[in-house]
């Protein structure tokens, strides 16, 4: 179901996903999924847990193991060695190392995707981890740790960047904080692909791919969800796209 579909005149797409087919387990996690995600701003994908939001993230950024089918990234084929600076992934678990201290976290890593030194303090800033550059990871909250993690996958300044549920576990003080962090990046011209379970984020973002069981159920925005499935909240409008799927 596409709820709004792309503009002739709309700019390339950052990632495109043609025919995907996906076996994990002996199972089918996708079998001939097609979608696109526009360059710019937040695309929130959106869906229950299990429902392939990870899978497809790891497709993006070319980790995953594919049947068939192809995924499109910046122009290139995904996991191409020309995107190594140019995709950034940052999974549910903070990764980074906890017995280094944040600072060390971000040196280390800085030079291995060969960002500038300078780029530490920058990401730092950005995401509001300056007085606790000296600390031990371990040593952070949750939401300090995920920031850490966040602040790893940007520096160098990638295009694209996919973030698979940051906000999982979060109070709601730190999400409204990682999101505005999330829209600073937008602001610097970075696209997003957030992934979350939680459909009241569907509303902070700019477009939405909403996922059921390997499937693309709609691809629209927040206001047109909401408008034309007639539904006063995100999670209303899911479930009137899955009634609407089984009618």
């Amino acid at each position: 179901m596409n709820l709004g579909a792309s503009d002739a005149t709309d700019p390339p797409a950052a990632v495109v996903v043609r025919d995907l087919c996906v076996r994990r387990g002996g199972s089918s996690v996708f079998d001939g999924l097609d979608l696109e995600v526009a360059r710019g701003g937040v695309t929130g994908l959106m869906g229950p847990s299990g429902c392939g939001k990870t899978t497809l993230m790891r497709a993006i950024v070319g980790t995953q193991r594919v049947r068939a089918g192809s995924v499109t990234v910046l122009g290139q084929e995904a996991g191409s060695a020309g995107l190594r600076h140019r995709v950034a992934y940052d999974t549910q678990a903070a990764s980074v190392y906890s017995d280094l201290s944040v600072e060390q976290n971000l040196r280390y890593f800085a030079r291995l995707v060969g960002a500038p030194r300078s780029d530490v303090g920058r990401v730092l800033d950005q995401v509001n981890l300056r007085g606790q550059a000296g600390r031990r990871v371990d040593t952070l909250s949750g939401g300090q740790a995920s920031r850490v993690s966040l602040a790893v996958a940007i520096l160098g300044r990638p295009e694209l960047v996919v973030l698979d549920e940051p906000t999982v576990g979060l109070d709601p003080l730190l999400r409204e904080e990682l999101w505005a962090v999330f829209r600073s990046l937008v602001a610097e011209g970075t696209t997003l692909i957030v992934s979350s379970h939680v459909m009241d984020e569907a509303l902070r973002c700019d477009r939405l791919l909403l996922m059921r069981d390997g499937r693309v159920m709609a691809d629209t925005t927040p206001a047109r969800l909401l408008s034309e499935t007639g539904a006063s909240d995100p999670d209303r409008a899911f479930l009137a796209l899955i009634e609407k799927g089984a009618g």
